[in-house]
């Protein structure tokens, strides 16, 4: 395996999960964690094929941690960069769902439903807030009853979509752009068990998917959620849910207003770990009134 590039930030719990997010979400070539040692210290680690641009990688870091942190970079040889962004991370727990690797499956329990992900070139693990929003998100609309028809935008490595698949047993539909993002999502729902419930296509945004879906995910950024507040909101069945993140919480009025627009209302908002989820609503569709009866 030839060497590759890691930029480490030593930083508090909160700001190492925040910096691996938003590195995730920017850089494409880019392996992220947030990872605890076993002395109780936090770092953010980035992993790169290639040697990066290091004045960007600073500005990004700055841009999300702020200035005065120290990040350096080594060389690792011999050493599996995917595998390594695992090291150390724990299983996340949101309401009754686990999100773990296969190295952790011993902390799995009876009631739990468990989703088993491991990373892959290009995404992040899911170990995140806004992952871990929409579980939450998840379980509380999946404790008002079960959802026939789930879309799930953005799907990445499929944890949302597997996660729906186990907790409604209905036809969900995963979609990404990224056609290695594709591969992974059809691998992982194998692997939990789901691919009978879960089909994921290629697909750029909501363009190209019909139908109408009781609950819709699209966990992504403000920039590409706001431009597709129309045709995402056309998706929404009466009574539907919609659930966005991928939002830094001085993004969330924005999102709110672009879906506000669109008839949805504001149900929830979920701020965690430095990101905000938003659970909105469609109103169900009122029932005719009557025609007052004349009498003859």
């Amino acid at each position: 395996m030839p060497p590759t590039i890691l930029a480490r930030l030593i930083a508090d719990e909160a700001t190492a999960k925040r910096v691996a997010s938003i590195v995730a979400e920017t850089l494409e070539d880019a392996v992220t964690a947030a990872v605890e040692s076993v002395d109780g210290a936090w770092a953010a680690e980035l992993h790169f094929a290639a040697p990066p641009d290091k004045t960007a990688i600073r500005e990004l870091i700055a841009s999300a941690a702020g200035h005065g942190h120290n990040l350096s970079f080594e060389t690792v040889t011999e050493r599996d960069w995917v595998a390594a962004s695992l090291e150390g991370l724990r299983p996340v727990r949101a309401g009754r769902f686990l999100l773990h690797g296969a190295h952790d499956r011993a902390h799995v329990k009876p009631n739990d439903i468990n989703i088993e992900i491991e990373a892959a070139l290009a995404f992040g693990t899911g170990h995140h807030g806004t992952t871990r929003g929409c579980l939450l998100a998840l379980d509380l609309v999946a404790r008002r009853g079960r959802r026939r028809r789930t879309l799930d935008l953005g799907t990445g490595t499929g944890v949302l979509a597997i996660a729906a698949a186990k907790a409604f047993r209905s036809n969900i539909l995963a979609t990404d752009i990224d056609p290695v993002a594709v591969a992974a999502a059809r691998s992982n729902a194998q692997l939990n068990h789901t691919g009978a419930f879960a089909r994921v296509v290629q697909a750029t945004g909501p363009r190209g998917v019909g139908g109408r879906y009781d609950l819709i995910f699209a966990n992504i950024l403000l920039g590409p959620l706001t431009r597709m507040a129309t045709p995402l909101a056309r998706l929404a069945a009466p009574g539907a849910v919609v659930i966005l993140s991928g939002l830094l919480p001085s993004h969330a009025n924005a999102a709110r207003a672009a879906y506000g627009a669109q008839g949805l209302h504001l149900a929830r908002r979920l701020d965690l770990e430095g990101w905000t989820t938003l659970i909105m609503t469609r109103p169900k569709r009122k029932p005719p009134r009557p025609r007052p009866r004349r009498f003859r």
